[in-house]
Order: C-alpha cells, then sequence, then structure tokens
C-alpha cells in the first residue's frame, strides 16, 4: 500500500511540475547594469508576438531609457497598503494569479514586502505565481544572494539585508547575466543614468569604484556559470557519471562564526550540486536555560538560514561533540563534513578526547573529507 501511495505522490509532483510556469531571471552586479530595461525590452518583444504578457510590478527609479521602454505594455494596478500613516503600494500577487496573463514582470525579487502582506518576502510572491502556472521573468542583483553575503560585505563594506535564497535560482529555468564594463557602468553613472546627479559623487565615493565593481562583476559571471552547469547537468542522459557529494556543516552557539559554516557549506553544496545538513550538537552545557536568550534566537536564526539556503537541520544532544558529529555523519552518509576555526577551547576539548580518534579512524575508513572553513 505505501509503494501505491508513492507512485501516486511521484505521479502528483510530475503533473504539478509540468503545470508549473516557468521561470526567468536576469542578475547583474549591481543596480543600473539594465536589468529592468532588458525584462521590459523582451516584454515589448512578447508583446509584439501576441504573447500575452503583463507587468506585474516595475520600478524605473526615472530613469529614462527604462520609462521608455514601459510605454505600451499593460501595467497590473498595485495593491495599496497604508504603513505607518504613509499609503504604499506592492505587488498584486492576487491579482496577477486571478488574470492569469501567460507572463509576467516582476522587478526586484529581494524586496521585502510591507507588513500585513501575504508573503515577507517578493521571492515567495513570485513562488506563488509560478505555482499557478504563470510564466515569470524578474531580476536581481548579485549582492542580494544570500550564500554571498559574506563575500558581498568584504568587498563593499556593507551589510545587505535584503536577500534571496540561492535555492529561489536553483528554481529558474533560465538565469541570464547583464554585463557592463567597470568603465561602462561608472560612465552611465556620470552621464546620469543610474542616479539623480545629487547622489552621483557619493555613489562614486562609495560603491561605484572600479576594483568593487570588478569583483562583483566577478561574482555575478560565476554565478551565472553555476547555474548553467547544473541546467546541462540536469538535461544529461540517464545514468551519467554526477558527483554524489553530502556535506555536513557543523556549528556551535557562536553566531558569526556559525553564519560563516551555513554560507559556505551551502554555497559548496550549490557548486557540487548536493544534498546538505546542518548540525548542532547540544552539549549539557548549552542547554537552553544555560547559553541565554540572545544565543537561543541566533541559533534559530540559524537554523532558518540553513533551511532557506537548502540545507536540512539536525539537532542532537550530546555529551560529547566528535561523537555526535560522528554519529551524524554515519545516519546521512556524509563525503565532507565543514567546521569552523575552532576556538581554542573547543579544539582542546576536542583534541583531549579519546572519541576524536574514533572520529578521525572513522573518517578514514570512509573516505569522508574534513573542510576547516576560516
Amino acid at each position: 500500500m505505501a509503494d501505491k501511495d508513492e507512485d501516486v505522490q511521484h505521479f502528483l509532483d510530475l503533473i504539478r511540475q509540468s503545470r508549473r510556469g516557468k521561470f526567468k531571471i536576469y542578475i547583474g552586479m549591481s543596480a543600473g547594469v539594465g536589468k529592468t530595461y532588458r525584462m521590459l525590452q523582451e516584454a515589448q518583444t512578447l508583446l509584439r508576438n501576441g504573447v500575452d504578457v503583463k507587468v506585474g510590478y516595475v520600478e524605473t527609479h526615472g530613469r529614462l531609457e527604462t520609462d521608455g521602454q514601459l510605454q505600451g505594455l499593460p501595467v497590473l494596478p498595485r495593491r495599496k497598503l497604508f504603513y505607518k500613516g504613509k499609503e504604499l503600494d506592492e505587488l498584486d500577487v492576487q491579482a496577477v494569479i486571478n488574470l492569469h496573463p501567460e507572463v509576467v514582470i516582476v522587478d526586484e525579487l529581494a524586496h521585502t514586502n510591507i507588513e500585513g502582506s501575504k508573503n515577507e518576502k517578493r521571492w515567495q510572491d513570485v513562488m506563488d505565481i509560478l505555482d499557478a502556472g504563470i510564466n515569470v521573468i524578474s531580476a536581481v542583483n548579485i549582492q542580494h544572494i544570500e550564500s554571498l553575503n559574506e563575500e558581498i560585505r568584504k568587498i563593499t563594506g556593507i551589510e545587505v539585508t535584503e536577500r534571496v535564497p540561492d535555492s529561489v535560482l536553483e528554481e529558474a529555468d533560465e538565469v541570464v547575466n547583464i554585463d557592463l564594463t567597470a568603465d561602462e557602468l561608472v560612465t552611465r553613472l556620470k552621464e546620469g543614468k543610474i542616479y539623480a546627479a545629487d547622489k552621483i559623487g557619493i555613489a562614486m565615493r562609495n560603491f561605484f569604484q572600479p576594483e568593487k565593481i570588478l569583483q562583483l562583476r566577478e561574482l555575478a559571471l560565476k554565478e551565472v556559470a553555476s547555474q548553467v552547469e547544473r541546467k546541462i547537468e540536469t538535461v544529461l542522459p540517464r545514468g551519467a557519471h554526477l558527483p554524489n557529494e553530502r556535506f555536513l556543516a557543523c556549528i556551535g552557539s557562536n553566531h558569526e562564526t556559525a553564519k560563516k559554516v551555513i554560507r559556505k557549506t551551502a554555497r559548496l553544496a550549490s557548486y557540487y550540486h548536493s544534498r546538505w545538513w546542518l548540525l548542532y550538537v547540544q552539549t549539557p552545557k548549552e542547554d537552553g536555560d544555560k547559553i541565554g536568550l540572545a544565543a537561543q534566537r541566533h541559533l534559530i536564526n540559524n537554523f532558518k538560514l540553513a533551511t532557506e539556503l537548502g540545507g536540512e537541520v539536525i539537532r542532537v544532544r550530546q555529551n560529547n561533540i566528535a561523537k555526535g558529529i560522528m554519529e551524524a555523519a554515519e545516519a546521512h552518509a556524509i563525503t565532507t563534513i565543514c567546521i569552523g576555526k575552532p576556538h581554542l577551547s573547543l579544539y582542546n576539548v576536542i583534541m583531549s578526547t579519546a572519541v576524536f580518534n574514533q572520529l578521525l579512524n572513522k573518517l578514514a575508513a570512509s573516505d569522508i573529507d574534513v573542510v576547516i572553513l576560516s
């Protein structure tokens, strides 16, 4: 009976997958490269070819070239909301689903919705629209990709708060990079094609510096190349050899170290197109009443982060950290264990136990790699 139920569920999944809308994302290294312009340009082409295309939400930011591309396109009314005494507007997801166009344009994928909206994030709105069988064209900047958060902060010195889980990009049927050289982007800025005149000087002193642009451009190119590689591998003939890596990220209650381990492990798993797990071994010293509310809140946020990045969370109670890691690795057939650079105290605790030697022997016998992330 169970096998029959599984067969039925598998068939239902296939039906839903075939009914789901197609998803295209334009990605760029920064604001001003022309993502919205290209989306609207594509919408104009689709409209000329008789496709029922609607603009669900687009911000032109007063850019004349982009405003020009919007002319003649059917634009859906936005949903009005009052927040803190102001009237604001959002994408009207239900209107899109009710009208059911063949294609809808939805800009700014990383946007955080106004409080009171059905979904917290616009990318969640897009998932609802796709599930309704509507094709979506959207756009996002590279700095909004969740697993790149640490790298973006190092490059720009800015903590980006609006982020999109990597799994959203993996859902895309097509990812297109809108590329400009650093010189071209700076020229567009100086010509007033990105920001108003009073903001140009500030932008050039901060974000729009050639060395920063080059690093962001490299990240964008790598991201798109990775997505293309993923799509190629999904259409390989059945039986073709693919790496079967399985990653285990091990974290403690140190919030900053944990975030880095989570993001880097997610990045590795994405590169190998593999499953990954997050492991938190809770020792008696880290019981809820001993680590404090702030630490508990950070743990919950880290579990949420891992889930958003496609990981599966494992939380176990165990006196011995090394033993907990070993047991989890065995249970999930892990090929690579990822840990943060340990604090000296934790390192001494692990090294002083006989179980750590057992762990090393077991890992060696099982051909499991250990990666210590800086």
